[in-house]
Order: C-alpha cells, then sequence, then structure tokens
C-alpha cells in the first residue's frame, strides 16, 4: 500500500500550528469545528496561506443543513475568492437540494467560481439518498475527492459503505474517511479500505481555563484543541499501515 496522506481539520491558529509541527499532509481550515465547521475568517486563511502545508478553506457561511439561498451563494464566492487572495490550495463546498441530493447547479457556480484551486465535496454527501448517483455528480462536476463519513455518524460505524463508496468512485476521486477517525479507530478502517488519505481532527478534550468565561457564555465548559502528539502518533500509524 503506498503512502496514506493525513489531513487535519483546524479552526484556529494555535490548531493550525499544532497540525504543521505534528506533520499533517494537509489541512482542512475552518472556523467552529463544534457544528461541523464553518468559513474561516479572511485573517485565519491568510495565515494558513503562509503555512509549509497545503490548506483547504472550508466554505460554509452557517451552521445547520446545507441548502443554500442567493444570498448564502453569493457569500460563499466571496469566501472562495478570499481562500485564493490568500493564496491556499483548495476549498472544501457542499450544497443539497430540499430532498438531500446534491445541488449539482449551485456546486457547478461554485466550482466555476473556484477554477484553479483544489475541490473537496464535504459531509453534504451523507445525507444523499442515493451515493452512486451523487459519486456520479461529483465526478462530473470535477471535485478531487469526497469526504464522508459512509453515512453514518462517524467512518469506523461504516466500513463496509466506505469499501463500497470506493469501488463505486474507481479511482475518479479520492474517498476520504472522516468523524470518528483516531488513532485509536484507525485499525478498524485500515487496511480495510483502499484509501490514499485520512480526515481528523487530532484533538484532546481539556476543561475551559476561565470559569468565568464560560460562566459569561463566551465559552463551553469543555474545549476540543488540535494536538501536535496525537497528529504525530497518528502519522505514524499510517505508515505502519503503509509499510
Amino acid at each position: 500500500m503506498s503512502r496514506i496522506l493525513l489531513e487535519v481539520c483546524v479552526d484556529d491558529a494555535e490548531g493550525l500550528a499544532a497540525a504543521v509541527e505534528g506533520g499533517a499532509d494537509r489541512i482542512e481550515l475552518c472556523s467552529a469545528l463544534a457544528v461541523g465547521g464553518l468559513t474561516p475568517s479572511a485573517g485565519l486563511m491568510a495565515l494558513a496561506g503562509r503555512a509549509p502545508v497545503p490548506a483547504y478553506a472550508m466554505i460554509r457561511p452557517r451552521p445547520g443543513d446545507f441548502v443554500f439561498n442567493v444570498d448564502e451563494l453569493d457569500i460563499m464566492r466571496r469566501d472562495i475568492d478570499a481562500a485564493r487572495a490568500a493564496g491556499l490550495a483548495g476549498v472544501v463546498l457542499g450544497a443539497s437540494l430540499a430532498d438531500g441530493r446534491l445541488d449539482a447547479q449551485v456546486l457547478g457556480e461554485l466550482i466555476g467560481q473556484a477554477a484553479g484551486l483544489g475541490r473537496t465535496l464535504h459531509r453534504a454527501f451523507d445525507l444523499v439518498p442515493d451515493f452512486a448517483e451523487a459519486i456520479e455528480n461529483a465526478a462530473e462536476l470535477g471535485f478531487e475527492r469526497i469526504l464522508t463519513s459512509g453515512g453514518a455518524k462517524t467512518a469506523p460505524e461504516a466500513v463496509d459503505m466506505l469499501a463500497r463508496l470506493v469501488e463505486l468512485a474507481d479511482g475518479r476521486l479520492s474517498i476520504l474517511p472522516g468523524s470518528g477517525v483516531t488513532v485509536h479507530t484507525i485499525g478498524q478502517i485500515l487496511p480495510k479500505l483502499r484509501v490514499t488519505e485520512v480526515h481528523s481532527s487530532c484533538s484532546i478534550r481539556e476543561p475551559a481555563n476561565d470559569a468565568k468565561v464560560v460562566e459569561m457564555g463566551f465559552a463551553p465548559p469543555e474545549r476540543r484543541r488540535t494536538d501536535a502528539a496525537t497528529v504525530r502518533a497518528l502519522k505514524a500509524r499510517l505508515g505502519a499501515f503503509a509499510a
């Protein structure tokens, strides 16, 4: 098996630095990972653009579903332009119709806006009613990869489905397993899947360090923090599977 790349999702400057220090191969740059990731700020994009690791910006203007109106689509176009201006390697996109199918028209417009940038389809894919149809749509639209948990809450719960998605993709694009991928669960996923990359937060839980900040509603009692040692440990595990 060839080398398996590690994409690490981060949502702040500290997390970006930890991912780079730990040896991440690619960054998914977000804000608000607690709600699945939103578009990062222009400042965070600029910081990531100077990092020695390629970064893809999440383009998602709000939490909730992936059915976007005209104003939200305009915001997403402008955010794609901001990612390009910051020197990022790519963007992470997704858009749905009301029935959960991919919105090919909206995605086509966003793909056009992202010309010259790498393109990942995010976990809006996990809501589609027909995975085979969605993979065909994604391939036709020109996505490089699909970030997916196989339709389950976490990837380790859907290894058989992920294997089927790899078959359906048939090398036209990469299936990127994500959600619940950790040092402890990677053995449930590999080597059962013929994948070339995986996605993880590589985070640890820690309590908030200021009770007053929590009391005032400025922070939750606990947060997840990207951890360089965890990145290194997962990289080592991936290396062992590829050996």
